[in-house]
């Protein structure tokens, strides 16, 4: 019965964990663990501490919620990836009219909307340039990573986990 509890926690939305890791790999970074493990290093030295990172969106499930089309449909690095920064100092990094629901989920740093969070602009612009693929970088409070990938069932991959308190 454990095994079976496990089996479930480690899926959402009909995805693994390493089907997840797996997509991201091939899809956003031309199947190198490595450029992904030096992607997930430099987002990890420039996020405030005791913030987690998830990665959502089409990279994982490897295709756009929306309609279904597969990432990266209109040429190579077309797709974008989204960001997720989990946690109160990531939430605090965006100013008042950065928010869907205010002081619990940003809207996403991007091309259109950049001046909503301007300590997180060098960072999106390391990883663009990285990745050659636009990077949207938003924030939330954990209780909607845990209600969009638990009750909703969307999937994401948890790139930098937060760190435990003993």
């Amino acid at each position: 019965m454990l095994m079976a509890d496990e089996q479930r926690r480690d899926v959402q939305g009909g995805l693994t964990d390493e089907e997840k890791r797996s997509n991201v790999i091939r899809l956003a970074f031309s199947g190198s663990a490595e450029r992904f493990e030096e992607f997930c290093r430099t987002v990890r030295q420039d996020i405030p501490d005791g913030t987690a990172v998830v990665l959502r969106g089409s990279a994982v499930t490897g295709q756009r919620w929306k309609d279904g089309a597969p990432f990266d449909i209109d040429g190579p690095g077309t797709s974008d990836l989204d960001l997720t920064l989990v946690g109160d100092e990531a939430v605090a990094l965006f100013k008042l009219t950065g928010f869907f629901v205010p002081g619990v989920h940003s809207r996403p740093v991007s091309e259109d909307d950049p001046d909503i969070a301007p300590s997180l602009i060098p960072l999106r612009e390391t990883l663009m340039a990285m990745t050659g693929r636009p990077v949207n970088i938003q924030a939330s409070r954990d209780v909607v990573i845990q209600f969009r990938g638990g009750l909703l069932d969307q999937p994401y991959l948890t790139l930098v986990e937060t760190p435990r308190h003993e």
